[in-house]
């Protein structure tokens, strides 16, 4: 079975044949003008940024950008991996692996000649999301770092099982044990772990998720949440198309909408700035409307 990250991938190239020339090329400029001049990217403030990084390398390793793989090396070799949270470290080891991949200077097949690495335990973190290292986006993090790295998950009923806590009667998942209400983005990564597991069984929480479609083709984050936004439509549709589910309602018209005319994407009709991490969540979410959408209302 493919990693997540290779979905990815495949989800965005996807996402990238949606596109004309004109607006491919309108993509390509907005990213190379978040590109600094050690080819790391910039975050919100305009400072180099690993995790900003990670999604920069991606876009451009699918949008054929070319980066200077010398200086790529440069700035990867500058880090203490013991230094970083888990956030910042699976952003350095794929980092590490689309620098290896981009080296090449050709589309090879996701993972295939990546060696298994050594990595740290996921207990020796001191920083990780929400302070909780069974909390479904820490183990989403944590299963895309060792598919990344060559690694398997060995304790997958332990996973399975913890992941449970998290879960509301309604399906859906929160983050935070103790909460009173499941988020879009909590239950988009417990099910693409529990999909990884289970080879993508059907799982109730993907109701929950298709209640959470706003009828403009949007996601909400909550269901308390004022407006869909893009983060959540691209996890929602990506997970429903991991289980080959379609949404309630055809999204395309949403994620074009929030294609800003300076040539990237915003994270709600309410934002009128980008940077790298929004133009991936709209690529995706391009790529995981169209594979999807065959069975979805207008």
């Amino acid at each position: 079975m493919h990693s997540i990250s290779a979905k990815i991938l495949e989800t965005l190239n996807n996402g990238k044949r949606q596109l004309g020339e004109d607006a491919l090329n309108h993509l390509s400029a907005f990213i190379q003008s978040q590109l600094l001049e050690d080819q790391s990217f910039k975050d919100k403030s305009g400072k180099s940024d690993m995790y900003y990084t990670a999604f920069g390398w991606m876009l451009c390793f699918v949008l054929n950008i070319k980066l200077n793989t010398k200086k790529m090396a440069e700035y990867l070799s500058v880090y203490n991996e013991n230094e970083l949270d888990l956030i910042h470290y699976a952003s350095y080891k794929r980092c590490q692996l689309l620098h290896y991949l981009m080296s090449k200077g050709s589309l090879l097949t996701w993972l295939k000649t990546h060696r298994k690495q050594t990595i740290k335990t996921l207990e020796s973190f001191r920083n990780v999301p929400h302070d909780d290292i069974n909390a479904p986006y820490t183990q989403y993090i944590w299963l895309s770092l060792l598919e990344d790295t060559g690694n398997k998950l060995n304790d997958s009923e332990n996973v399975s099982n913890a992941l449970k806590v998290y879960q509301l009667d309604e399906g859906g998942y929160m983050n935070v044990k103790g909460g009173s209400a499941a988020t879009t983005n909590a239950s988009a990564a417990a099910l693409s772990v529990l999909g990884q597991i289970t080879n993508y069984q059907f799982d109730k929480s993907l109701e929950f998720v298709k209640k959470q479609q706003h009828v403009s083709g949007g996601f909400l984050a909550t269901g308390s949440s004022p407006v869909p936004d893009l983060l959540s439509t691209a996890t929602a549709l990506f997970v429903l198309q991991c289980y080959q589910q379609s949404p309630n309602y055809e999204a395309h018209d949403f994620i074009e909408a929030h294609w800003s005319e300076s040539g990237c994407f915003i994270a709600t009709l309410l934002d009128d700035e980008s940077d790298v991490e929004y133009c991936f969540y709209g690529l995706l979410a391009l790529g995981a409307a169209q594979s999807n959408n065959s069975d979805a209302k207008r």
